[in-house]
């Protein structure tokens, strides 16, 4: 039998950060995984560059049951405080777009990064170590794995959702948490691309695989985000689209607005007077490609000469352009999906320490919990907090 004080399953970005930060104050910890590399999810993420935060982050880029939870945490450790660490290791950075910041080079900087400072504080980390067993004992917790038993006074469950199963994505940390008597939200695949089954826009989908419009604003139940959408040979993917897929549920409707940034309908009465010959696929030729301009007045309108059009049936095109309304089949799932919506009810976690209120000494951090962030590296930043706020007290 070994003893630690801290053990923390899952070496992802909370869970190497909250083994980094315990050790660096003096804990002696074992970090666990089962998988065979640390880090995967870090590796795959932001297109292999790492979006690691976002300059913009604040607590209304987060969704929970319990909207207050998250507060303290991403006060207490903020995204300037990961910039910071991100400079000491030297590690060159971009911002992309909207505060996102993204590895110049590999993402692999980032878990160098987090592996180094565990190594640096003597973080005992072990890899293909499946947990078997976990039982409370009197002083805190006994793990039964394929390595061997071990006791601690704290154990921290950083195991993630279940997006992205292949990376070795897993329900664990649930079972733990319903094994000592936490509630769970019911868990949903978050910032995830839309299937589409409806025969004629699934066509149109088909048709423009891997076509990207930019800067759409996308609104779904009373929430909106103006970014890229994308489609696919299977829906609609994209920034824009992922982001309100998390607001999504089955059955709701989804509108799109093409062209938010031109006032479509003085655009169209000018060049109804100025090219009245002009055919309206040729003149949205240069708004979209020319591939999606001719599929658009093929399926939706009637491509005609611009004169022969009554203020009706502009109206129509406007309309269409500028609020179509589509109801997806569904989501592609955890397959692809960024995050898990859902989890350990946060309510029955302390907000300062993430110590559970049902049995002390368990704690929980980064996706496992009901917080979840917008796309852009929030997500990151929830790990890096959560991870920082229990490293303080384990």
């Amino acid at each position: 039998m070994s003893f630690f004080p801290v053990i923390i399953i899952g070496a992802g970005a909370a869970g190497l950060m909250c083994a980094a930060q315990a050790a660096a104050r003096g804990r002696q910890v074992l970090l666990l995984d089962h998988a065979n590399k640390a880090g995967k999810k870090i590796l795959m993420s932001g297109g292999g560059r790492c979006n690691f935060t976002n300059m913009y982050s604040e607590p209304g880029n987060f969704l929970s049951g319990n909207a207050h939870f998250c507060k303290s945490a991403l006060a207490r450790y903020t995204q300037w405080d990961f910039i910071g660490l991100v400079a000491k290791h030297g590690v060159p950075y971009h911002e992309k777009k909207l505060g996102q910041l993204f590895c110049d080079n590999k993402s692999s900087d980032i878990l160098n990064l987090l592996l180094a400072e565990c190594d640096e504080a003597g973080v005992d980390l072990r890899l293909d170590t499946k947990i078997e067993q976990i039982a409370k004992t009197d002083s805190g917790y006994r793990l039964s794995t394929s390595a061997g038993s071990f006791d601690c006074e704290s154990l921290v469950i950083a195991t993630g959702g279940l997006s992205i199963p292949t990376l070795g994505a897993t329900g664990f940390g649930y079972q733990v948490a319903r094994q000592f008597g936490h509630e769970l939200l019911p868990t949903r695949a978050g910032l995830v691309p839309f299937t589409i089954t409806d025969p004629q826009l699934k066509e149109l989908c088909t048709e423009l695989s891997g076509t990207s419009v930019e800067d759409c604003v996308v609104s779904c139940n009373g929430q909106s985000f103006k970014e890229n959408i994308l489609f696919t040979h299977r829906g609609l993917s994209g920034p824009a689209i992922l982001q309100i897929s998390s607001y999504w549920q089955p059955g709701d409707s989804v509108q799109i607005n093409l062209l938010p940034h031109l006032d479509l309908p003085e655009w169209l009465a000018e060049q109804q007077r100025e090219r009245p010959n002009s055919e309206l696929k040729t003149v949205l030729g240069e708004l979209f490609t020319k591939k999606m301009a001719n599929l658009l007045a093929e399926q939706w309108f009637v491509s005609k000469p611009l004169k022969q059009y009554t203020p009706s049936e502009l109206n129509a095109v406007i309309e269409r352009l500028a609020e179509w309304t589509l109801i997806p089949a569904g989501t592609e799932g955890y397959r692809t999906a960024e995050v898990t919506l859902g989890g350990v009810d946060t309510r029955e976690v302390s907000s300062k320490t993430m110590e559970s209120l049902k049995s002390p000494g368990l704690y929980f951090i980064g996706e496992v919990l009901d917080v979840t962030g917008h796309l852009g590296g929030f997500n990151f930043q929830w790990a890096w907090a959560s991870a920082s706020a229990a490293a303080q007290f384990v």
